[in-house]
């Protein structure tokens, strides 16, 4: 006597939507599109803020590179304190 196992019926429920997505998406092919418009790439061009940003950026990594960024503990304990007290 054979004993098969619970997929031999197609009884798996979680193959099932898969099967029928493979046999509506035959020949169809779908890709995703994003287009950013030319007033999105000049406001990334020109923003003050990413530059500021940038700057301080590089000015914290030479810090940490060279051992001269100290972090004072109290006032980093208080920050947190005031953070989850939100």
């Amino acid at each position: 006597m054979k004993i098969q196992g619970p997929n031999h019926l197609n009884l798996n429920p979680y193959q099932k939507p898969y099967q029928q997505q493979a046999k509506m998406g035959k020949g169809k092919t779908s890709e995703d599109k994003v287009e950013i418009s030319s007033e999105a790439k000049k406001m990334l061009e020109t923003n003050p803020i990413a530059d500021e940003r940038k700057k301080k950026v590089e000015k914290l990594t030479e810090q940490v590179q060279s051992g001269e960024y100290n972090i004072d503990p109290e006032t980093t304990a208080k920050k947190m304190i005031e953070f989850f007290r939100k």
